[in-house]
């Protein structure tokens, strides 16, 4: 299941881009074509870092995981299909930047993708406690501080949803922040320079 997952996770992030196309008319000015598509470049970070955070986040799972059950492999595959699915809403963010409605269209596609990602791979954790399928060696503040990591991104891709409704620029920073913050160990930082 691990195997699998990680050829999911691999050619979801390498589909990400191949979505970036060098627009018609290109050999004019080219280096103008290239800052052209600085959405593309922005809907790329933010959905690899994504994706990133939630193989990082699936591995730690995974590891912590003694066995699995036929209903657990049904939600890893659920996880894996809206993970599969973020190139195409990468590629609408990409594609309409700028362009208002359709803009705000393609922020809300991408933040209800990105919002399906989180809830699923948190309940593919909760699953994974609740149906004891968690090694007995892992300490009770491992499976509490696991179950603490996964629950921020939830809210902030909600509060995110909503300000791009408004603000789709602002709610694709927020989705970057998001995986940043999961990806990076702030804390484990911030005690090492203090």
């Amino acid at each position: 299941m691990e195997a699998f997952s990680d050829g999911v996770f691999a050619i979801a992030i390498t589909l990400l881009v191949l979505e970036i196309q060098v627009p018609e008319g290109a050999e004019h000015d080219p280096l103008r074509a290239l800052a052209d598509l600085w959405p593309s470049y922005l809907a790329y970070l933010v959905s690899f870092a994504t994706i990133g955070t939630v193989w990082f986040a699936h591995t730690v799972i995974t590891e912590h995981i003694d066995h699995a059950t036929s209903d657990f492999v049904r939600l890893n595959l659920l996880l894996l299909i809206v993970v599969s699915f973020i190139p195409f809403p990468t590629k609408l963010l990409g594609d309409f930047a700028g362009t208002d409605r359709s803009e705000r269209v393609a922020t809300t596609v991408y933040g209800v993708n990105l919002l399906l990602t989180s809830l699923i791979l948190s309940l593919l954790w909760r699953y994974a406690v609740r149906e004891r399928l968690v090694r007995p060696d892992t300490a009770d503040q491992d499976v509490q501080m696991m179950t603490k990591r996964l629950t921020p991104g939830l809210t902030g891709y909600l509060i995110a949803l909503r300000i791009g409704l408004v603000l789709p620029e602002v709610a694709v920073l927020i989705y970057l922040v998001i995986a940043v913050f999961i990806l990076v160990p702030l804390r484990a930082i911030l005690r090492r320079v203090t």
